[in-house]
């Protein structure tokens, strides 16, 4: 494989704690899609989440497009996958500098997550609110708009009060929350040869059939946890719309409202297979967890059309909240911790025979 594909992981942005995040798997990822597609291909990252996937693409030189249907997500993959380096770092870097001097402004969001609930130390809490008015008061372009947001993100994850998840809330502050908020610029990356690249906030399937693409690269939810649930500070902060909210957790009411299929064990299988189907490339790179919903398996059952089959099956460590330990809503610890290896599978489908990438075996 070209050492382009090789060293393209190297450098990644700093990133929100995420469960499901491929920071570890990164190079095998990337690995994979290098070993079948052409250099400056355009790859559809369909369920893009932190967008980290996306970014290590479009640093490979792959024309990305990204897709999610959560609003933060969508945020995190307009700065790092649609967003130039050459055309929004140095406006960024002003406007950062600028809403990092507003003074503290506490209000419904500090009320909310700093004293309600604990997700922020009130002088966190103010400040964030202070910077999200000022974004909002900004007006400015969506790509610069997604950026600065980003940025406030990141900011906020590195001084919560969280075991990486928002369902609960730490009983006592987590040191990181007493630091100072601080803003930094995210790591943008310069457009690629391959083209522009763009980012979506559409259902998987309606994004499915509207990419044109020659890969597809996709990461489902695959069991019951719900995205929107786990981060639901991050789509209040980024739609910044004061929704009602309920228990000790503070989520949105929404919350309850906006499933997933792909979170529902019955539902999972004819959702992924209408979204595959769905698809218009000849080649299908699909990131699997042996703890989700579906069987090895019956994911290869769905794919079984697209004739050529191969899998890697990649062990690696449980999200930081498994090794932390298991918490109740009051941030207390409960429960047992149970194993800290998961087993990730990568299905590599294609219409056409391909090279066996490696460590892969045919299915």
């Amino acid at each position: 494989m070209p050492s382009r594909h090789r060293g393209a992981a190297a450098t990644t942005a700093g990133m929100i704690k995420y469960i499901g995040s491929k920071r570890a798997l990164l190079t095998r990822i990337l690995a994979a899609i290098g070993a079948v597609a052409p250099a400056g291909a355009t790859v559809l990252d369909l369920f893009s989440g932190t967008a980290r996937v996306g970014h290590a693409l479009k640093r490979a030189g792959f024309r990305v497009l990204a897709n999610d249907h959560n609003a933060y997500a969508h945020v995190l993959a307009t700065c790092y996958v649609q967003a130039d380096a050459e055309r929004w770092a140095d406006p960024a870097r002003r406007c950062l500098a600028d809403l990092a001097r507003l003074p503290p402004r506490a209000g419904w969001f500090t009320a909310t997550y700093s004293e309600e609930s604990r997700y922020f130390h009130p002088a966190n809490g103010a400040r964030i609110e202070a910077i999200r008015e000022g974004i909002a008061r900004l007006c400015t372009e969506p790509e610069l708009e997604a950026v600065l947001l980003t940025a406030l993100m990141e900011a906020a994850d590195r001084v919560d009060s969280t075991a990486g998840l928002q369902m609960a809330y730490m009983k006592r502050w987590a040191p990181r929350a007493l630091n100072p908020l601080e803003l930094r610029l995210p790591a943008l990356l310069p457009r690629p040869a391959a083209g522009a690249c763009a980012a979506s906030c559409d259902e998987a399937e309606v994004a499915a059939a509207r990419a044109a693409c020659e890969l597809a690269y996709l990461d489902p939810p695959y069991n019951q946890h719900s995205y929107l649930g786990n981060y639901h500070v991050w789509e209040t902060l980024v739609r910044w719309d004061r929704p009602e909210v309920y228990g000790i957790a503070r989520k949105r009411t929404d919350v309850r409202a906006r499933r997933s299929a792909f979170n529902g064990k019955r539902s999972i299988g004819p959702a992924l297979a209408r979204t595959i189907a769905a698809l218009r490339c000849p080649v299908i790179v699909l990131s699997f967890n042996d703890e989700g919903h579906l069987s090895r398996d019956a994911v290869l059952d769905i794919l079984g059309p697209r004739r050529h089959l191969r899998v890697l099956e990649i062990p690696y460590g449980r999200y930081v909240g498994a090794r932390i330990g298991i918490h109740n809503l009051k941030g207390e610890k409960v429960g047992t911790v149970g194993r800290l290896t998961n087993t990730e599978y990568l299905f590599v489908a294609s219409d056409v025979p391909l090279a066996l990438p490696e460590g892969a075996v045919a299915a």
